[in-house]
């Protein structure tokens, strides 16, 4: 385990709380990495067998659109995370992401994640309650922006 992957961790908002052991084992299970500008890190419909913390950078989380520009929900800043779609079947990328500019993540994976949530339910348990709410609030901001870029007559 790199330390300096665990200490990351634990320094983090999103996984204050967890057990230490939980800690070890999320740090075993993820990787640093770096993207370039424009660089996608996930394409909506794609498998999702992962998910990704900000360090530094900007990630932009899109819908991709049949004609036309893509719509950009949100962005995602160092302390957030990106994806819940390898917690939940079926196992795809809800969104479109990509890198903003350079940019450095944390990436886990999700499957060997997942199967341990499976193993131990109270460690399952504890990550639901953290993604759930993760889920409302990236959802609840792209029905604001789509209300707001899309918003045909008649609609509220």
């Amino acid at each position: 385990m790199s330390k300096q992957i665990r200490k990351t961790i634990a320094e983090e908002p999103f996984f204050s709380g967890l057990e230490e052991s939980w800690l070890d084992f999320l740090a075993d299970n993820a990787t640093d990495i770096q993207l370039d500008a424009n660089e996608i890190v996930s394409r909506q419909g794609s498998r999702a067998d992962r998910f990704f913390l900000v360090l530094e950078g900007e990630l932009a989380i899109e819908v991709p659109a049949i004609q036309g520009p893509t719509l950009e929900v949100q962005r995602l800043r160092p302390g957030q995370i990106l994806g819940w779609s390898w917690l939940i079947e079926p196992f795809r990328w809800h969104f479109q992401s990509r890198a903003s500019g350079p940019t450095h993540l944390l990436s886990f994976d999700g499957e060997a994640i997942l199967a341990r949530c499976e193993e131990d339910p109270a460690f399952g348990y504890a990550l639901l309650k953290r993604f759930s709410t993760l889920m409302g609030q990236r959802l609840e901001s792209a029905q604001r922006k789509m209300m707001d870029q899309w918003s045909p007559a008649g609609f509220a």
